[in-house]
């Protein structure tokens, strides 16, 4: 297993770094070029100083350092170590640097001796170093090693004696760490900080009983798709921000076709979805449509048709409003749909439809003094009910409270060892935990622990869970939120029938119904009685989450109101 001494052990993170390795072998073995075997075989042949070194390289940011910046205790004297990694061709010593590499490994100080010549007659010398960078470019496209770069300064009578004594290494290993580091975690939000925060007790994950065969990816075409999708999305935010039209375009064609595995082709919907929204955002219609037709990512149905509606393509908004009525994927298309069609209907000429009036929430209207900038408007409330109501207590929890209760009363369920939920020992929750069959996945287990609210054993469950679960990772527990003191009350106070009640619609679209939930809960622990509370500071209004959290607690009859705040107006003196 990984180190759990982080601070008693220097070499800890090359004990990480070789346990992923070794897990990959055991599991992955068929998805390994042979190149890629041999690399891993070599890697472990290397004297061990040699193999630390590669890894603080891959841990690091970048792929380029400076000799002199390699200094590890553990590791002492890197230029032997260098050495056996450039013999085995895992870094390449001088390597050609483009003139933003240079700029990126040398201080302000280094740059203004190499460049003292031009920046003096650019008038630059004092600029900041990215501006320095901008005015340079044009001048020195090419790229060049750091003696050629030092060369230039030296031709000008400038002196970098100490820069010249430098060395300058760039590990060539990334794409394959990258690759293993994707095939260990199944994503890439996850890092080799991981073992670190483990190791320092930061971060504690539930033990999961899973088999070795158990793994993110069954073949290696996905990993490659999900590379691929991953490098699309980094290009996609750098095109965004370079409002670079052409890369976008080229990217999009990179992912016309659609994956026959589920779990990639919702992250392809993902990202075509969030590349429809910026087409649609620049009123570009005609390509945000293509992007919308071309996914099944969550609404990206209701978007087509509000894409076609501000197209003026009314019929064909109506036509698909009509089937998708009829089958709505989710509640929030259902409530997309219910604004969108009495719209689209009187545009076409056709009567609008009659529905039932729904029954709003009830609501509340307070004028209060302008609090501190410092302070919520939601901490504001908490504390005017505490003082209007002194036999009443109040806390503020938004989305924890409903989805601590949850996590709780459900952790075996959550955490059930099903197959292609949990593959390495660092989850926060199941792979699946978004996915539409997630519930489905695991009914027998979600039955057991929802029959505990009928039982009265769901308190027992909840409060032994919060004791000895405390502080694993949770997709549903906010251990620092959520207090002991919170906790009893609302086991006191909200009857078993209303968490069956919440529960339920959580459970089943948890990508959804994790949020929106309201911002404050009032318990009047002599009556055993409870009400939660919206808060809405002034110009705020309601999202559509909230709205529908609202109306299904309402016509379930759970207590639940909107509070509308205004502020006095300031006194002028």
């Amino acid at each position: 297993m990984f180190s759990t001494n982080t601070l008693a052990d220097p070499w800890y993170y090359l004990e990480n770094f070789e346990f992923v390795l070794r897990w990959i072998e055991k599991r992955y073995s068929d998805l390994l070029l042979p190149a890629e075997q041999d690399q891993i075989s070599r890697y472990l042949l290397l004297p061990r100083a040699a193999r630390g070194l590669l890894v603080r390289m891959v841990m690091r940011k970048g792929s380029l350092f400076r000799a002199s910046k390699l200094n590890y205790a553990e590791i002492g004297d890197t230029l032997p170590a260098a050495q056996a990694l450039v013999d085995q061709g895992w870094i390449n010593q001088d390597p050609a640097l483009t003139l933003d590499e240079l700029f990126g490994l040398l201080s302000k100080a280094e740059i203004s001796t190499i460049f003292r010549p031009q920046l003096v007659a650019g008038k630059a010398t004092t600029a900041v170093k990215s501006a320095q960078l901008a005015y340079l470019r044009t001048s020195f496209p090419d790229s060049h090693q750091l003696s050629q770069w030092i060369s230039l300064g030296a031709s000008a009578g400038c002196q970098a004696d100490e820069l010249l004594r430098e060395v300058i290494y760039q590990e060539n290993m990334n794409a394959l760490a990258d690759r293993f580091r994707l095939m260990f975690f199944g994503n890439m939000r996850q890092d080799w900080s991981e073992f670190v925060l483990a190791d320092l007790g930061r971060y504690v994950y539930e033990k999961v009983d899973f088999s070795r065969t158990s793994r993110a990816f069954q073949s290696r075409g996905d990993i490659d798709a999900y590379l691929q999708l991953h490098h699309s999305k980094e290009r996609f935010a750098a095109g965004v921000a370079a409002d670079d039209a052409a890369v976008i375009a080229e990217i999009t064609g990179s992912m016309a076709l659609r994956h026959d595995n589920d779990w990639i082709e919702t992250r392809r919907g993902k990202l075509l979805f969030h590349i429809g929204r910026y087409h649609e955002r620049l009123g570009n219609w005609a390509d945000a449509l293509g992007c919308y037709a071309s996914c099944a990512y969550p609404l990206a149905r209701a978007r087509r048709i509000r894409v076609l509606e501000r197209a003026g393509r009314y019929d064909e908004a109506l036509d698909i409003g009509k089937l998708a009525i009829q089958a709505p994927e989710s509640e929030a298309e259902q409530q997309l749909l219910a604004r969108m069609m009495p719209r689209l209907l009187r545009r076409t000429g056709k009567p609008p439809p009659c529905r039932p009036r729904a029954r709003p929430a009830p609501h509340t209207r307070l004028l209060l003094p302008a609090p501190d900038p410092c302070v919520r408007v939601e901490q504001q409330i908490r504390d005017h009910l505490r003082t209007q109501e002194p036999d009443t207590l109040v806390f503020y929890v938004e989305n924890t409270l409903i989805n601590a209760l949850f996590g709780l009363l459900c952790w075996e369920a959550i955490f059930a060892a099903i197959p292609g939920a949990f593959f390495h020992p660092f989850q926060p929750g199941p792979a699946d935990l978004l996915h539409a069959d997630f519930h489905h996945r695991r009914a027998p287990h979600f039955n057991s622990s929802m029959a505990q609210l009928g039982s009265g054993q769901y308190k027992d469950t909840i409060l032994q869970n919060f004791a000895c679960k405390a502080g694993i990772q949770s997709p549903f527990v906010a251990w620092d939120v959520v207090t002991t003191d919170v906790l009893n009350h609302a086991l006191a106070c909200i009857p078993a029938g209303h968490l069956d009640i919440a529960f339920k619609r959580l459970m089943h679209d948890v990508r959804s119904n994790r949020s929106g939930l309201p911002d404050l809960i009032q318990f009047w622990p002599a009556e055993q009685r409870y009400q939660m509370i919206e808060v809405k500071g002034p110009g705020d209004r309601l999202q559509d989450n909230q709205i529908r959290w609202l109306d299904y607690f309402h016509s379930h009859d759970l207590p639940v109101s909107v509070c509308y705040v205004q502020h006095e107006p300031c006194a002028v003196p």
